[in-house]
C-alpha cells in the first residue's frame, strides 16, 4: 500500500512525500499530492507538527550487549572487557543474542534509527532479528584469532558459513567480515579478512587506534602506528569501516583518505571509557574521509540514541578544539543521515525521489523543539530519540506515533533473558 505523508517539515518547508514499494517517489509542496489521483488505498500519515528526517545510520555497535546496559560501570577499558564482559559472554547463545538484538533493534526504531552496522557473535541469531523487526543491518561476524592457528582456521571457515547464510534473509540484512582489533586479530588474519571482503564485495568492520595504551602497544609490537600498520600489511581499501579512529596523525588521515577508508565516531563511548576525545571529523572530511556516528554497545554508552549521538560529537568537537564554530549541527546530522547510509552501502541518506524510504518524523509541538528556527539544530542541540514519533524503514511503517508492536513483550523478555545469562555466568 502506498504511503502518503501530509504537510510536512522537510528543513524549511512543509512538502508531502509519497512512498510506494519501498521507495519515495515523490518529494512535492504541501497539497501538491491530492490522495484520489493515486490508485488504490493509501496509507495517509499526517504530517502537521512534524518534521520529516532520513533514518540515522548507526555506524558501530554491539546490538545484543543490551543485557550489559549499566553492568560493570565506571572501570578501565581492559578491567571492564576482561573481567566484567568477556567472562558473561562466554556464556551467551544463540537465543540471547536474538533477544537482545531484538530488544536493541526496538530501541533504535523507536530513536530513529533505521540502520545499523554491529559487530557480534553469533551474527545469524542477529540476523534473524532484524529481519524479525523490520529494520535494517549490515552484520560482522567478529573473528577474535589471537595468534592461535586453531581458532584461526575456525574463524575463516565461519566467514564463508555465515556469508553464504546470509544469501537467505531479505536484503535489508548483508554479511560483513568482523577482525576485532589489531591486538586481537593476528597479520595474516587481517589479511584474510581484506581478500575476504574484496572476492565478496562486502564490509570490513574495524576496531583501530581506541586508545592511547593500543597506539603505544602497536608501536612496541609491530614497530609502527595503528594506521601505518595496516598499510603495510596491504589491508587499506575502501570496504574498511573503522570505528573510533582517535590516535591518528595527519599523515595517517591521509592513507586513509588515499585508501577510502571510512571512520566512525563514537563520543559516548569514547568518553565514557575515557579512551580520548579528539576526534578529527573536520580535518578527516576535509581530506575526503566518510565519517559516521555511532553509538557503541549499551555496555560502553548505556543507549542506542543517535540524537544523543549526534550532539555529543558536536559539542565535544566544539570542547576540544575551543571553537564554537567546529563540528556544526548540520555536519553532524550529515554524517549521521547520508554519511552513514554511503559508509554502509544504502540507497538512502535523503529525503528524495528515487531514495529508498527509510525515514522518520520527528514532534515538533514538543518543549525541547519549540520555538523552531532552525530544525536541525533544534534536533541536535535540543531534542533525544523521544522526539521521533515514526518509523518507516524499507517503505513500511515499523512505529506510528510511538507505538510499536511486541514492546511490553521485548522489555520482559530482555529483563527475563538477561537475568537468566548473568545467573548461568555465575553472576547473577
Amino acid at each position: 500500500m502506498p504511503i502518503l505523508i501530509q504537510d510536512v517539515l522537510h528543513i524549511d518547508r512543509q512538502v508531502d512525500i509519497l512512498i510506494e514499494g519501498n521507495r519515495i517517489t515523490k518529494v512535492e509542496n504541501s497539497g501538491s499530492i491530492n490522495p484520489a489521483s493515486l490508485s488504490g488505498e493509501v496509507d495517509i500519515i499526517p504530517g502537521k507538527n512534524r518534521g520529516v528526517i532520513p533514518g540515522l545510520v548507526n555506524c558501530h555497535t554491539h546490538a545484543a550487549m543490551t543485557y550489559f546496559r549499566g553492568y560493570g560501570d565506571d572501570r578501565d577499558l581492559m578491567d571492564w572487557l576482561e573481567n566484567m564482559i568477556w567472562p558473561v559472554e562466554a556464556h551467551l547463545t544463540p537465543d540471547d543474542i536474538y533477544w537482545g538484538s531484538r530488544l536493541a533493534c526496538m530501541e533504535m526504531i523507536q530513536t530513529g534509527t533505521t540502520a545499523f552496522l554491529d559487530m557480534y557473535t553469533f551474527p545469524e541469531a542477529t540476523a534473524q532479528a532484524v529481519e524479525d523487526s523490520g529494520i535494517r543491518a549490515v552484520l560482522s561476524y567478529t573473528m577474535f584469532d589471537r595468534w592461535d592457528d586453531a581458532r584461526a582456521k575456525l574463524d575463516q571457515k565461519n566467514c564463508h558459513k555465515y556469508f553464504e547464510l546470509f544469501s537467505h534473509y531479505s536484503d535489508r540484512v548483508r554479511f560483513a567480515v568482523g577482525p576485532h582489533a589489531i591486538y586481537t586479530v593476528s597479520a595474516p588474519q587481517l589479511q584474510f579478512a581484506h581478500e575476504f571482503a574484496k572476492e565478496h564485495d562486502c564490509l570490513v568492520n574495524l576496531h583501530l587506534a581506541e586508545t592511547y595504551q593500543e597506539w603505544k602497544d602497536c608501536t612496541k609490537n609491530f614497530g609502527t602506528t595503528p594506521v601505518r600498520y595496516l598499510k603495510d600489511l596491504g589491508v587499506l581499501s575502501p570496504r574498511l569501516v573503522l570505528a573510533h579512529s582517535l590516535w591518528m596523525d595527519s599523515e595517517e588521515l591521509q592513507i586513509l583518505a588515499d585508501y577510502g577508508c571510512s571512520t566512525v565516531h563514537n563520543p559516548a563511548s569514547n568518553m565514557k571509557l575515557a579512551s580520548g576525545y579528539k576526534f578529527r571529523s573536520e580535518e578527516m572530511c576535509e581530506k575526503g574521509i566518510r565519517v559516521g556516528i555511532g553509538t557503541d554497545g549499551c555496555s560502553s554508552s548505556n543507549n542506542l540514541d543517535m540524537v544523543q549521538a549526534m550532539k555529543l560529537a558536536s559539542l565535544l568537537g566544539k570542547a576540544w578544539r575551543g571553537d564554537p564554530k567546529a563540528t556544526p549541527a548540520k555536519e553532524m546530522f550529515v554524517a549521521a543521515t547520508k554519511a552513514g547510509s554511503e559508509i554502509l552501502r544504502i540507497d538512502g541518506g535523503e529525503i528524495e525521489p528515487g531514495k529508498l524510504a527509510d525515514l522518520s518524523l520527528v514532534r515538533l509541538d514538543i518543549p525541547e523543539m519549540t520555538p523552531c528556527h532552525d530544525f536541525i539544530s533544534n534536533l541536535v542541540y535540543s531534542a533525544s530519540g523521544s522526539a521521533v514519533d515514526t518509523t518507516i524503514v524499507d517503505g513500511k511503517v515499523l512505529m506510528r506515533e510511538r507505538q510499536i508492536p511486541e514492546y511490553d513483550v521485548l522489555l520482559k523478555k530482555g529483563v527475563e533473558v538477561s537475568n537468566d545469562l548473568l545467573r548461568r555466568a555465575g553472576r547473577g
